[in-house]
């Protein structure tokens, strides 16, 4: 499986992320149309569920029209065992990005994230590492047209948008 695409940020659509095949290795890697072995991407849309546990995490969905991308923003910085082991300095400014990121993420905003693609319970969710908030209306038709010509370009695959309408999203089980 070609690893030339495994750090980089790949720009999906969430019905391409939600697809992915996950390989069983330590770490746990998942597959792109089982050619290119991928643990990084990059998602944009609009957050339609918002759940925040201050000092613990901020969980949201982000929805682009053919699904809903969970995402996870870890905020537990000052409590992590993993962040024990770094400069309490190094520790407070990530914290506060993380923070700062955490408060920008409204409902109805457009976003676009970036992370390691986690699976939790199963299924496929981004472990967020940057959110950005798009001003530009655009933004989600010019990812949507990067998406397709790199599906075709790089990926070596058109996009299939079968099943985009009906399941993909939990709100969609809402109404």
């Amino acid at each position: 499986m070609d690893k030339s695409l495994f750090l980089v940020h790949v720009k999906l659509l969430a019905f391409d992320l939600l697809s992915l095949a996950q390989s069983p290795t330590n770490p746990p890697t998942f597959s792109l149309d089982h050619r290119f072995s991928i643990s990084r991407a990059e998602a944009l849309g609009v957050v339609v569920s918002r759940e925040h546990k201050p000092g613990r995490f901020l969980k949201f969905a982000v929805d682009d029209g053919t699904g809903c991308v969970p995402c996870v923003l870890w905020l537990n910085h000052a409590t992590s065992p993993y962040f024990a082991r770094q400069r309490p300095q190094g520790v407070r400014q990530i914290a506060e990005v993380a923070n700062g990121q955490a408060s920008l993420v409204k409902l109805g905003s457009v976003a676009r994230v970036r992370g390691r693609i986690t699976s939790y319970r199963g299924e496929v969710q981004i472990t967020v590492s940057r959110v950005v908030v798009e001003r530009d209306p655009n933004a989600e038709v010019l990812h949507w047209l990067d998406c397709l010509k790199l599906a075709r370009r790089v990926y070596g695959k058109p996009t299939t948008m079968r099943n985009t309408l009906h399941g993909l999203c939990p709100m969609d089980k809402m109404t």
